[in-house]
């Protein structure tokens, strides 16, 4: 699978060249780099690798390998968008979150831009782009108050929540959604579809971003969608309505459960999986028109300390050049 990336300016940014040590002298770069979220995990245990290298990946653009310029683990600040279903299988969940926020948020960096949305038919903020770790549970708080009649539509979610990281002001962040959601989408009328599953994959592309979905369920609504299989499958050719798995495993995040731990301790456990991902960066050797989609391949190199029967690569499956 292959991972998030964009394409980055980082002129003016310090970042570390490959192989230097941690208290090697840093070096300024004005060249454009696609930068690439990677996190590599145990098969078996589904547990990041504790010790990466640059040299036990490689990376591929539509097939040609490229040469990684940079690679860092937990370097740069990330930007993230707390997204938040407001239907009612979720509301139980969110409330116990919104009681167990504080020590949540606590495992963010303070340098961490935060945001919160929520949606149903539609998605929309309740707070901007924010380091004050008060401020990020306060709208928490608010969003457990808040229900919603409207059905839960995905895609206009995810394409919401990628315009809101396009304004977070720091492009030499990490782009992040963090989904707290049922799975269950509803399917919109034709004449409220605003944007589709192509048009949130797009979004989520361009901006390099990466979703992170918290995935809940109650039991009485798993036996509904398994009732509903037939007749939704059927509805999903035509106007896919979005699937949280899905969304993951192209931007290079992984779906997850609570693993029967409460929300609060959970979303803290998922944040540091998020940070403690690798970021690989390359320079794009071939010169291509702006908006041609470049696939992007991220795979554990030949010979390297790690086998690739054992451990499965997560990345972004592409990205659009600007």
């Amino acid at each position: 699978m292959c991972g998030p990336c964009r394409i980055v300016f980082l002129g003016g940014l310090l970042i570390s060249p490959v192989g230097a040590q941690e208290a090697s002298p840093l070096f300024q770069t004005t060249s454009e780099l696609v930068l690439v979220d990677v996190q590599v995990l145990h098969k078996a245990t589904n547990t990041p690798v504790a010790s990466l290298r640059a040299s036990d990946l490689r990376i591929f653009e539509d097939g040609v390998a490229q040469e990684i310029r940079h690679f860092s683990r937990d370097e740069l600040p990330l930007s993230v968008v707390l997204l938040f279903d407001l239907t009612a299988s979720v509301h139980g969940p969110l409330k116990r979150l919104s009681q167990e926020a504080k020590g949540a948020l606590e495992h963010f960096k303070p340098q961490d831009q935060v945001a919160v949305m929520v949606y149903g038919e539609s998605a929309r903020p309740l707070d901007g782009f924010s380091t004050d770790r008060d401020r990020n549970a306060r709208a928490i708080a608010q969003a457990a108050t808040m229900s919603t009649g409207e059905e839960a539509y995905f895609n206009e979610a995810m394409y919401q929540a990628a315009s809101q990281l396009s304004q977070s002001g720091a492009p030499s962040s990490r782009p992040l959604i963090i989904w707290l959601t049922d799975n269950i989408p509803d399917f919109s009328d034709s004449k409220k579809l605003v944007h589709s599953e192509d048009d949130a994959f797009r979004a989520l592309h361009e901006g390099g971003v990466v979703v992170a979905p918290m995935l809940l369920r109650d039991p009485m609504y798993r036996s509904l969608i398994a009732m509903m299989s037939p007749i939704l499958s059927h509805m999903a050719k035509a106007h896919p309505p979005g699937d949280a798995r899905k969304y993951a495993e192209l931007t290079g995040g992984q779906a997850i459960g609570l693993r029967g731990k409460k929300p609060g301790e959970r979303l803290g456990e998922l944040i540091d999986e998020l940070r403690g991902r690798y970021t690989i960066g390359y320079r794009p050797a071939e010169s291509k028109p702006a908006g041609t989609f470049c696939k992007l391949r991220v795979e554990l190199a030949p010979g390297g300390a790690l086998r690739p029967s054992e451990w499965v690569v997560l990345a972004r499956q592409g990205y659009y050049r600007k």
